[in-house]
């Protein structure tokens, strides 16, 4: 359950200091711990040192036998736009009798953040690692990313919705036969407030056997 969205930023949260919280070495279960997601994005883009950041932390994801199933694709400036053509041909061509507001809104759904990465699961056959586990490494991948933009004082947001599973929009996007989308991860500047989980019954998940 969410708790209220908060206006706090991150680094009056847990950081008392004055520079700029990627200048902090984050505890690891801080990251884990305080991680939330950032629904309101906007400019300036993340720097190219920050963008690496992030990209690396994807290859330390759980990975059985090492074979990165994963792509991403990094989306920015124009092809946004015509990421949001490319939602817009889906939506039409799965309601014929959507409105042009409705239309316009899936246009405008990739210029949400600066920055989208759309995250592919790319299915190696291998005789010990079926696809679902490929899957989940892809995820444990995106997952990471989420959190080397949250420690370094990012905005970022997980997003599929029926768009991620619509065969216009993989086609669109040139994913081959064996891949699919995972997600499309939203990240920026923090332009708003940010949801805040409540506190887990953490005990209540977990029963010895």
């Amino acid at each position: 359950m969410l708790c209220l969205i908060s206006d706090e930023p991150y680094e009056r949260r847990f950081i008392k200091s004055n520079l700029p919280i990627w200048k902090h070495t984050m505890d690891a279960l801080d990251a884990l711990h305080l991680r939330s997601s950032v629904p309101k994005l906007g400019d300036p883009l993340p720097s190219p040192e920050m963008l690496e950041n992030i990209y690396k932390s994807a290859f330390s994801a759980a990975d059985h036998a090492v074979l990165r199933p994963w792509r991403f694709l990094v989306v920015k400036g124009d092809s946004r736009k015509k990421l949001g053509e490319l939602f817009a041909k889906a939506g039409v061509a799965n309601d014929a009798s959507l409105n042009q507001g409705a239309i316009e809104k899936l246009r405008c759904k990739p210029l949400r953040a600066p920055l989208v990465l759309v995250c592919l699961s790319s299915f190696k056959p291998h005789p010990k690692v079926p696809e679902i586990e490929q899957d989940l490494s892809a995820g444990a991948a995106t997952q990471n990313m989420l959190l080397a933009a949250f420690v370094q004082g990012l905005g970022a947001m997980w997003r599929t919705g029926s768009l991620a599973y619509d065969p216009i929009v993989k086609n669109g996007l040139g994913l081959s036969a064996e891949e699919k989308i995972i997600g499309f991860l939203y990240i920026g500047t923090i332009a708003g407030g940010t949801k805040q989980l409540c506190e887990a019954d953490v005990q209540s998940y977990f029963q010895e056997w």
